[in-house]
């Protein structure tokens, strides 16, 4: 067997796939997440089944999002699983959560997410926090790293504010790259991402949040002052006692929400005025 194929299947790139193999591993993920039997979960990208099958083994039906067809297709004739998954081929980027969850049972979301696109989806999986109960995913290092990282850091950065503000991130483990086949060129870890009932801090437009956030990292090295200078002046930075000679990575979450806040406030005035 190449190191390219497993089970049959080859890795395709792609799709980023790599595909998990550690029992020991295995375990201590299926542990940290604790299905339950009445439990509404869902998997992004199954693959070969590493998670799926002891989750599965543990809860009445388990909802999984396929992007591969092929991968798809093979859950649906595994001799075991087939009868407890209910399975859905299509680009988790695109795939609406909400219509999985109801009033009474939230969403349960797991997955060992392509590192390509685990960002932008943890983006879109946001859009439905109030739907879900908790999130573990296994993820770039790197990437948990900036998920829990606090001011004045460099892996602080808009994916932390945008996280922390809907979630607490708990790490949970690292995985070293030989619990994959192929093993990737960097190392994993696990972490829980569990969202608020209430925020700490409530933003009144998210649009208004990620325009500020996004602003300000994209300029990360300039101070506040200069990176928003198109949106807020030395003096209103001042008046909401943010420290316009800080960067980027050194404001705090609330302190981000706060400036959010003010310029949504600015605008829809500005809009009652016209």
């Amino acid at each position: 067997m190449n190191d390219k194929t497993h089970l049959g299947h080859t890795a395709r790139k792609r799709f980023g796939q790599n595909f998990l193999h550690d029992d020991y591993i295995i375990d201590s993920i299926v542990a940290a997440i604790a299905p339950q039997p009445d439990d509404n979960i869902v998997e992004i990208g199954p693959g070969l089944g590493a998670l799926t099958e002891p989750v599965a083994s543990k809860v009445k039906v388990l909802n999984v999002v396929e992007l591969d067809r092929d991968l798809a297709e093979r859950l649906a004739k595994h001799p075991t699983l087939s009868e407890k998954l209910n399975i859905t081929q299509a680009d988790a980027m695109q795939f609406d959560f909400g219509q999985l969850a109801s009033e009474e049972r939230q969403l349960r979301v797991f997955g060992n997410l392509p590192y390509n696109i685990s960002t932008p989806l943890m983006f879109h999986l946001f859009e439905f926090a109030t739907k879900i109960k908790d999130m573990h995913f296994m993820l770039q290092k790197e990437v948990v790293n900036r998920l829990c990282a606090g001011p004045n850091c460099k892996a602080y950065g808009r994916l932390t504010v945008m996280a922390q503000y809907y979630c607490k991130v708990i790490p949970v483990l690292e995985v070293p790259p030989t619990a994959f086949i192929p093993a990737p060129k960097v190392d994993s870890a696990v972490v829980r991402l569990e969202p608020y009932d209430v925020p700490p801090f409530i933003a009144k437009s998210m649009k208004s949040l990620n325009q500020v956030c996004s602003m300000a990292f994209n300029q990360r090295r300039k101070t506040i002052r200069n990176g928003l200078r198109e949106i807020l002046d030395v003096e209103e930075l001042q008046a909401l006692n943010v420290d316009h000679t800080k960067r980027a990575e050194n404001i705090s979450v609330e302190e981000y929400v706060r400036l959010a806040n003010y310029v949504f406030d600015r605008k829809e005035k500005q809009a009652q005025q016209d």
